[in-house]
């Protein structure tokens, strides 16, 4: 399972850390790639200069295909389970950095493809320009990173239950329609979309966004929402007053108060 390549690239550009996956042709993920996006999400959580991290596929076609099928039929059961189990452990990671994370589909996204978009809080994807899906069942199997249980939150169990036995893809714009992508955009070309979904990134960054109030309101959302009603308003009053103390919440207040727009720093 040893592959030296760069198969997860990584770069830090005005406050996004963009995430590339760059398994040609399809982008499909081994255990060495997830080791690689594991990384760099905890290379992104702990720099301070990152305030939102996208990822998206390279090239024209493929955000993710899913796991590398042919690297699955070498692998034993148990070592199967284990790289199962790693996947799953990546993406819970990315749920659980106070930052926000967005998935930009360049391209197909299907199979641990889409389960790697759910992981995702947010999904833009490029106008007419491919399929989502978890068609594992034509394999014989489940959605095992995650899947059944993300895709369950996000349309329902009927709707997830359908899609899942039937194993059929949507178009992005369906998958608009139910809620599992968050906006389509119309782009030239892949470098076009790239600079899209970076761009709107980046409307949750400082000065204009307080990306720390954004960070923690998506872990009130992750955490508190898979918790009873009672926890999940104690977790929010804690999260509340940790950005009391900070200099942002200081800002907007001032800057309300002085009717002027506020100048956000992320602390």
């Amino acid at each position: 399972m040893t592959d030296t390549r760069t198969l997860v690239d990584y770069e830090v550009a005005d406050g996004v850390a963009i995430l590339t996956l760059t398994n040609a042709p399809a982008n499909a993920y081994s255990y060495a790639m997830m080791l690689q996006l594991d990384r760099w999400i905890l290379e992104a959580r702990m720099d301070e200069a990152v305030h939102v991290i996208l990822i998206t596929g390279e090239g024209e076609k493929f955000f993710c295909a899913g796991a590398d099928i042919a690297m699955l039929q070498e692998l034993t059961p148990e070592t199967k389970y284990y790289f199962c189990l790693h996947a799953n452990e990546t993406l819970v990671r990315l749920e659980q950095t106070p930052k926000l994370v967005i998935g930009a589909l360049n391209g197909h996204t299907v199979g641990g493809g889409l389960e790697v978009a759910m992981g995702c809080d947010l999904r833009i994807a490029r106008q007419g320009r491919g399929k989502i899906g978890l068609p594992e069942v034509h394999l014989g199997v489940l959605p095992g990173t995650g899947g059944t249980q993300r895709l369950t939150r996000m349309v329902g169990k009927s709707k997830a239950i359908e899609l899942m036995a039937e194993g059929r893809n949507l178009t992005f714009e369906e998958g608009l329609e139910l809620g599992i992508v968050n906006r389509v955009v119309e782009a030239d070309s892949a470098l076009d979309f790239r600079a899209k979904a970076v761009a709107w990134a980046r409307t949750f960054c400082p000065p204009g966004r307080a990306s720390g109030a954004v960070g923690l309101i998506k872990r009130a959302v992750q955490t508190g929402g898979e918790t009873s009603m009672d926890i999940g308003l104690a977790l929010e009053r804690e999260l509340q007053q940790r950005l009391f103390k900070g200099e942002d919440a200081a800002e907007g207040i001032r800057a309300y108060n002085e009717k002027r727009k506020p100048s956000f720093t992320g602390r």
